[in-house]
């Protein structure tokens, strides 16, 4: 028998937005295949940028760039505080990458993903004047468990224990960076192992929360930006995200106060992102351990994507099959 949640889901289905979304992902993702290890991020995400909101353009929605293509990608598209959609629908606070690791994409490595996180308007954290905050991401079991206020190592044990699993079999993802030298050798000495990825934290955080994956825990500093997308996917997952932001120095500090946030304070799921109505997309452009990446099949390119949608907190995977010679001039 339906419960009344789902009966009502059900009865009156809304609208998925991410369903159309994922068009522009996917644009984004294949538009990035001719700079697929030919050494030119640049030209990777300008592509993808181009693609992306040039589909954007065409959903009804009245979106807002809080996290888009900063100063630091000197981006003239997708930067934020650009609006976006048909200006038709629901407003929303929209999050975007068209590349997460145009550095991957041009040496062909993998887990490149193009990404987008939606939430209403007005509910997502603008973190841009502090880049990094260190996070610690797991699945549902981790609730009432994880303190990133605490060791690394307890955090571990406790989460062990509350998953039903030996400490030697859990798995951490860490992002491979002198900075994580420390936390590394403790996750290690706890006899837990290491995932360490080149880049990416998103999809090493969405697999941490995701059900029936190799990675338990992810942690580490990463992208304030990073933090606040893969909270709408971990708000549709049921999983567990905290973070504390990590200024650079005193000057980011200052600029961070000036702008309402709050240091030595752990930011979660609903403080990230204060919304029940999320939406999380994200294509594949190289393969990972998230999705796939971008294939070519004789006349047809295939696209892997992830859709999620915390109001009711669905988990689809979307392949797709498009005419080449509609996308890539042939």
């Amino acid at each position: 028998m339906l419960s009344t949640e789902t009966g009502t889901l059900f009865l009156h289905p809304d609208r998925n937005l991410a369903l159309e979304l994922v068009r522009a992902t996917e644009a984004a993702a294949i538009r990035a295949v001719p700079f697929i290890g030919k050494g030119d991020k640049l030209g990777a995400d300008g592509a993808a940028v181009d693609a992306m909101r040039k589909f954007l353009g065409t959903v009804d929605f009245e979106g807002t760039v809080v996290i888009g293509e900063g100063e630091k990608d000197h981006a003239p598209m997708l930067f934020n505080g650009e609006r976006v959609g048909t200006g038709r629908g629901p407003a929303c606070d929209i999050a975007v990458d068209p590349i997460d690791g145009t550095s991957l994409t041009a040496a062909g490595r993998q887990n490149a993903l193009s990404m987008i996180a939606v939430a209403d308007r007005g509910t997502m954290l603008d973190a841009s004047t502090v880049f990094y905050m260190n996070k610690i991401v797991t699945g549902a079991e981790g609730h009432g468990v994880i303190d990133i206020r605490k060791p690394i190592g307890e955090n571990i044990r406790a989460f062990a224990k509350a998953k039903g699993k030996p400490v030697d079999e859990i798995v951490v993802a860490v992002l491979d960076r002198p900075r994580h030298a420390q936390l590394i050798e403790d996750i290690r000495a706890t006899g837990a192992g290491t995932r360490l990825m080149l880049d990416g934290d998103v999809a090493g955080g969405i697999n941490a929360a995701l059900y029936g994956t190799r990675i338990d825990i992810c942690a580490g500093i990463g992208g304030s930006p990073e933090g606040v997308a893969t909270a709408c996917a971990i708000k549709a997952l049921g999983g567990v995200i905290q973070t504390v932001l990590h200024p650079k120095d005193d000057d980011e500090r200052g600029r961070g106060q000036d702008a309402g946030l709050l240091f030595d304070h752990v930011y979660d799921a609903d403080t990230l992102v204060r919304s029940d109505n999320t939406f999380f997309v994200a294509t594949g452009v190289t393969d990972g351990g998230l999705v796939q990446g971008v294939k070519r099949l004789g006349p047809i390119i295939r696209t892997e994507s992830i859709v999620l949608r915390s109001h009711s907190g669905t988990i689809r995977r979307v392949t797709a099959d498009h005419l080449a010679e509609k996308w890539l001039g042939e």
